[in-house]
């Protein structure tokens, strides 16, 4: 999982701002007693630390793969073009 992807699911399921307060002030015993900024700034792998974070927090497994978007839609005017 990118950092990327790791912080849009924190977001989806949290909100903007509880997200960043959870990561920076709720220390997840699996984690080894580290807050989730603290255990990804170690190298904690980001799945681990969502895995962890939902585990401890009792997030149902339905819900730890994020919200479902719509793919974007290809501007039609490079629709068709081919790499160089």
């Amino acid at each position: 999982m990118r950092l990327s992807r790791f912080w849009t699911l924190m977001t989806d399921e949290f909100g903007q701002a509880y997200a960043d307060t959870l990561a920076r002030g709720h220390v997840v015993q699996s984690l080894g007693e580290r807050t989730v900024v603290a255990a990804l700034e170690d190298g904690v792998p980001p799945r681990l630390v969502w895995e962890s974070l939902c585990e401890d927090l009792g997030i149902p497994e339905h819900r730890r793969l994020g919200i479902d978007r719509e793919p974007m839609a290809v501007p039609p005017e490079i629709a068709f073009e081919r790499p160089e």
